[in-house]
């Protein structure tokens, strides 16, 4: 595997050369430092943090190493691990157009939410008799089972939950400022933290 940490930008579109609009999500990928490699597991760290804000069993890990406090630290099998050393910084340059991607992140939290807009139902009659337009009407079953089956869609939180949207393909990549670009929308509100996979 190879993967990066990152935050998302927000969107916007790209041209391509026959003037097509493209829906594109803007990533920062990275950079990111090693903070340990076993094997073929690489653990990284990703947006430094005041020591203050971290405890002291972290902070003490972070100083044995002498590197900065990071707010993010994920651990990942990885390609040619055994050739990373303790500082060493990866970044966007780790992907090239023309990639495939998986993004990981956090949904937007909704709140609690009704079954019409968290599942999707069509809702009742809407006429002038029907006294359940949005409701969520019978959730029972029959005689058998006779009890409310487990996973049954109801109202309730909606959002805020691990979301992995699959094989996005990246459009462009700046290595200056260690952005790529990829088709598509990426969950999260702006300013969420990613991890970017690439894909066999």
């Amino acid at each position: 595997m190879i993967a990066l940490l990152g935050k998302k930008i927000g969107m916007t579109r790209l041209y391509d050369e026959k003037g097509v609009a493209c829906p594109v999500s803007i990533l920062e990928a990275g950079p990111c430092v090693v903070l340990g490699a076993s094997g073929d597991r690489l653990k990284m760290g990703f947006e430094d943090i005041a020591e203050k804000k971290v405890k002291k069993p972290v902070s003490g890990f972070f100083k044995k190493i002498n590197i900065t406090p990071k707010k993010y630290v994920r651990e990942f099998s990885f390609k040619d691990a055994a050739n990373f050393k303790i500082g060493d910084s990866l970044k966007a340059d780790l992907f090239k157009v023309n990639d495939i991607i998986d993004v990981v992140c956090t949904s937007k939290g909704k709140g609690f939410q009704g079954g019409m807009k968290r599942w999707n139902w069509h809702g009742g009659p809407a006429s002038r008799g029907s006294t359940s337009h949005r409701r969520v009407g019978s959730i029972g079953s029959t005689t058998t089972p006779g009890r409310v089956i487990k996973g049954h869609h109801m109202p309730g939180h909606m959002g805020n939950a691990q979301v992995t949207v699959k094989n996005l393909k990246v459009i462009n990549v700046n290595i200056e400022h260690n952005i790529i670009a990829v088709k598509g929308a990426v969950p999260g509100f702006r300013g969420a933290f990613v991890v970017i996979k690439k894909v066999k």
